[in-house]
């Protein structure tokens, strides 16, 4: 096992996912299909934080969940990209509760239902802030 290759999303609007990553996110699109559909149906490529993100033409998800994708920011950056979001009217969740010591997260819906984390802590602080609770 080398690390995960790619995460994909069924969106409804490739267009308004890519505003969603690029202008939102800060993610760079790599690929269009354009109509050389070489999948299941009309894709585009980004990368963001060295991630492979692929989004299809498709129903999205019909009902929301906590199932999400969390990347790593820094503590500086999470006020910048809430900025951003809320200007393409994505819609932020209420923070969760938290141990002190575990940083900070900002939770945030896509156009499709996808549940997305911002988060400025690592494993490594959060399994240590976890030992000293019990």
């Amino acid at each position: 096992m080398e690390g995960i290759s790619h995460v994909t999303f069924v969106v409804r609007d490739l267009d308004r996912m890519a505003t969603f990553l690029c202008e939102g996110l800060g993610a760079e699109e790599v690929y269009d299909s354009l109509g050389r559909n070489f999948s299941t149906s009309r894709e585009k490529f980004f990368v963001l934080g060295g991630v492979w993100i692929a989004a299809m033409e498709g129903e999205p998800l019909g009902e929301r969940s906590y199932r999400h994708l969390a990347f790593k920011v820094s503590a500086q950056a999470l006020p910048e990209f809430e900025q951003r979001l809320r200007a393409l009217g994505v819609e932020i969740k209420p923070p969760r509760a938290r141990v002190e010591g575990e940083g900070a997260s900002l939770y945030f819906y896509d156009f499709d239902n996808h549940l997305f984390e911002l988060h400025t802590g690592s494993l490594e602080e959060r399994l240590a802030r976890y030992r000293l609770a019990c």
